[in-house]
């Protein structure tokens, strides 16, 4: 699954700041020797969320329970400030200025203290706005794993940063003073409160890019490299901002500062794709202090064998895919409780516009005709309806079903009337294209049962048109989306991390972070552009009408059904209370509590 998100860290700090703490920390209430294991049903394989490669809901688990920021969602859903670690003001709306502070207490699991450097440097991360014009990092992405090949050149800059999501609006270099930073944008935009955040240690960051080993020494050097637009220097601090956080199991002794965060916990054990586990952070300064001293991640990616552990007692909280053979399963054991609703999750279908494997959507008659043959109602009738009687294929990649503006724009887009298959009509279409016997390489997660069930559907289907759909599933699924050449069309479920209007931008932008399959449209761009800006609700819903309609137009792809939602958790745990956002059930982690059985 990945995470449909708006921006990442950014921040700025004066080099007269690199100065630690001498604050007390607050009281740590966490239960000596208390553990407890979670199942989740993809391995961490990238700390750094924010690029391109590791955006995806497995890593930003792992990174929401050990970082801090200035806001975050509870499960209602509403957005919840955190002063604890800092605070934000607006302090202009013309021009857009805000500033942003990280209290004074806050420090890295290293005892660094969170400034203005770990500031300025999500900024220059994410927007963009250093980076080389003109390069494309697609043509040093290996296609085999979605990273970045050796022959990545040593002489661009380039931060594989959330582009597109709201900070590319800050093109002057911010101001630092100490531990705060002022954001300046060139035009007003709508969800500023939701874009910015602290991400990876910029004095980390600076000491392996730079060969720096003071802490003080590489901080003031980052700063001066962004402030400076030095090319020469940027280019390896983009690099390794990129890549070095890439990790499958626990990084060498001496990568061990790849392991320095500033949340609740941190991580201290990993074994490769078995599991991932956490430990309270000693050096937390912040208000959500962990109660339980240990959380072990197990990768299960199979939802009747999680059900399973969770029967066994091998793992205390469980959120597999629901199926009925899983609802079934939970419905027969003892001791556990399950919750059950509904995700702000989406299973969709996208075509790859360009950088595809076989080149076979770059006609447009080819990309309905696929579309045609894509059994939307036999998917959810015979995966999701066991599960939700009530289900239905879903019309609209930007509207949630049942939410102001979704009745509209499926009277509006077209996409209901690809509801059932139409394989003649598909058939038409090719013979129209001039294409027989179109080759189409598949991408999905081939260790997720419901996908394969869905991939046999939609290969059978095509198949009757005259597509040669090959199985181009894997494991690795997540980072080989948007490499270049990799396949041709993927199924997957976009995960929202927020309520902003905006949230489609870094999806649908040319360019946009979340823009994995090459598409752009300059009217869709200039649509979204004027999203970024308003404030009338009415316009609002009449822009992403209009949106919508222009991606079914070009034949983008198609949405398929919204995810039901399923959690289990034993009677050693308490107070597990699932949010419909990313990161779901690990949202408030900190207030979980070892009852007496733990």
């Amino acid at each position: 699954m990945r995470i449909s998100r708006f921006a990442a860290a950014t921040a700025t700090i004066a080099a007269s700041a690199l100065v630690l703490s001498a604050c007390a920390a607050p009281q740590s209430e966490v239960v000596e020797g208390s553990s407890i294991t979670v199942a989740w049903n993809q391995p961490f394989y990238s700390y750094n969320s924010n690029t391109s490669f590791g955006n995806a809901t497995a890593n930003a688990n792992i990174v929401y329970l050990t970082s801090g920021g200035f806001n975050y969602y509870n499960n209602v859903p509403e957005l919840v400030k955190d002063e604890s670690f800092g605070t934000y003001e607006l302090v202009s709306e013309d021009p857009l200025t805000v500033k942003y502070t990280v209290a004074d207490d806050v420090q890295w699991s290293d005892g660094t203290a969170v400034d203005g450097a770990d500031l300025l440097l999500a900024w220059a991360a994410n927007s963009g706005v250093l980076n080389t014009p003109d390069f494309n990092p697609g043509e040093f992405t290996d296609p085999e794993t979605g990273e970045f090949t050796d022959e990545y050149p040593t002489d661009v800059v380039y931060f594989d940063g959330a582009i597109g999501a709201g900070l590319q609006l800050v093109t002057e270099t911010p101001v630092i003073d100490g531990r705060s930073i002022t954001l300046v944008y060139d035009e007003f935009f709508v969800d500023w409160e939701l874009v910015f955040g602290v991400g990876l240690p910029a004095h980390v960051v600076a000491q392996r890019a730079l060969d720096i080993e003071d802490a003080g020494e590489a901080k003031t050097a980052l700063i001066e490299a962004i402030q400076n637009a030095d090319a020469e220097a940027l280019a390896p601090i983009s690099s390794t901002w990129n890549s070095d956080w890439n990790f499958t199991e626990l990084p060498a002794e001496e990568d061990a500062n790849l392991l320095v965060v500033n949340g609740p916990y941190q991580i201290t054990d990993f074994v490769a794709d078995q599991s991932i586990t956490l430990t309270a952070n000693p050096n937390y300064r912040g208000e959500n202090l962990p109660n339980i001293e240990e959380i072990t991640i197990r990768f299960i990616t199979d939802p009747l064998a999680a059900v399973q552990a969770l029967a066994n007692g091998e793992v205390d909280i469980i959120s597999p895919q629901a199926t009925a053979d899983v609802a079934d399963a939970l419905a027969a054991l003892d001791g556990v409780t399950v919750l059950s609703g509904e995700e702000a999750v989406y299973e969709h279908i996208d075509l790859q516009f360009a950088e595809s494997k076989n080149g076979t959507f770059d006609n447009p008659l080819v990309r309905e005709a696929f579309l045609k043959t894509i059994p939307r109602q036999q998917i959810v009738d015979t995966l999701i309806k066991p599960l939700n009687p009530e289900a239905e294929v879903r019309n609209s990649q930007i509207f949630i079903p049942g939410a102001d503006g979704y009745d509209e724009t499926v009277a509006n887009n077209g996409m209901d009337a690809f509801t059932d298959v139409d394989i003649e009509g598909a058939k038409a279409l090719l013979a129209e294209a001039g294409v027989t016997a179109p080759d189409v390489c598949i991408l999905y997660a081939l260790n997720n049962p419901r996908r394969v069930n869905e991939f046999a559907l939609i290969q059978a289907s095509a198949a009757e048109a005259g597509f040669v759909v090959e199985d181009c599933g894997s494991p690795d699924w997540g980072g080989l989306l948007g490499t270049p050449g990799a396949y041709d069309a993927v199924f997957f479920g976009w995960q929202s991390t927020s309520l902003g209007v905006t949230n489609s931008s870094p999806t649908f932008r040319t360019g946009g972070i979340n823009n994995l399959n090459y598409y752009s449209n300059p009217e869709v761009d200039a649509l979204l552009d004027e999203l970024d800006v308003t404030l009338d609700v009415e316009r609002q819903i009449e822009i992403q009408v209009e949106i919508d309609k222009l991606l079914m137009d070009d034949f983008y792809g198609l949405t398929i059904f919204q995810f039901p939602a399923v959690t289990a958790y034993s009677d050693r745990v308490a107070n597990v209370e699932p949010g419909p956002l990313s990161p779901t059930i690990f949202w408030n982690a900190w207030d979980w509590e070892p009852t007496e059985s733990n």
